[in-house]
This record gives C-alpha cells, sequence and structure tokens, in this order.
C-alpha cells in the first residue's frame, strides 16, 4: 500500500506548471525565500538598531566625534532614533515571519526609513551604516517584488 498525497483542488501539482513564472512557478521560488529571508534580516537589524541606539545613549565614546556635519544631533537623540526605529523593525519582521497583511507595507516604510537613517548615521559608524543600508536595499525589493497568491490564478 503506498501512501501518496493527492494535490490539492484547485491547485496545480508540481509538474502541472499552470502558474506563470515556468513550471510549477519556479521563478517564484526566489521571492518567497527572499520574502522569508527579508523577515529574518528584519528581525536582526531591528535588534541590532536597538543595541547600536542603546550604546548611544548610554555611552558618548562609543561613536567617533566628528566635526560640524549638516545633519547632527546630539548621540543621545541618534540612540532614541535607533532605539524606536529598531523596535519597530523588530516587531514588522515578527509579523512578516508570521505571514501578516500589514507586515509587507510597514516593512517597506520602516526599510526606507532605516536605510534613511543610517545614512545620516554614516559620519558617525560608517562601515556599519553601509552594511545595513545594504540590508535595507534587499529588504525593500524582496518585500516589494512579492506577488499575492490570489494574483496567480
Amino acid at each position: 500500500m503506498s501512501q501518496h498525497a493527492e494535490p490539492t483542488p484547485g491547485r496545480p501539482s508540481r509538474g502541472e506548471g499552470a502558474w506563470p513564472g515556468g513550471p510549477a512557478g519556479r521563478s517564484d521560488g526566489w521571492v518567497r525565500g527572499g520574502v522569508v529571508f527579508a523577515g529574518v534580516l528584519l528581525l536582526l537589524s531591528g535588534a541590532l538598531a536597538a543595541l547600536q541606539g542603546i550604546a548611544a545613549i548610554a555611552e558618548d565614546d562609543v561613536y567617533a566625534r566628528i566635526g560640524t556635519y549638516v545633519y547632527e544631533m546630539s548621540l543621545t537623540g541618534w540612540g532614541v532614533v535607533h532605539v524606536v526605529l529598531g523596535a519597530l523593525v523588530f516587531a514588522t519582521g515578527y509579523g512578516l515571519l508570521k505571514d501578516m497583511a500589514w507586515a509587507r507595507t510597514a516593512g517597506i516604510v520602516l526599510a526606507s526609513l532605516s536605510l534613511v537613517a543610517q545614512f545620516l548615521f554614516l559620519p558617525y559608524s560608517p562601515v556599519w551604516s553601509v552594511i545595513m543600508m545594504a540590508i535595507d536595499v534587499f529588504v525593500i525589493w524582496a518585500l516589494a517584488n512579492r506577488q499575492e497568491s490570489a494574483s496567480r490564478a
């Protein structure tokens, strides 16, 4: 007696290729995997941004002192910005991994805000800010390219 799973009614089986993008939606795997990876990155970048903000609030000598800067703000101010933004990004990453409807839009908005905040924080921590900016760009791309399964029918 063999145990083969029956395909779900209304959904194509693996070999049918009824969805656009090739057999069984082969190109869709990158985007779905990218969204899950974006959720994990949002969790991690939110936690790290909060820690970055706590470090800026607690000790003013953690980050290098810079001269005059157009977007100058005290390190305590930057710390508060990073803690609040980090908490929101963390919560959005959790919501994205739970596949909540609001999380995709909120993720794009918060990743964009994080991108701008990291750009403005660039003189204080240049290497880390560039890394975080690259992560934010990937998160925005992955969330913007996700297609809802209802639009594939």
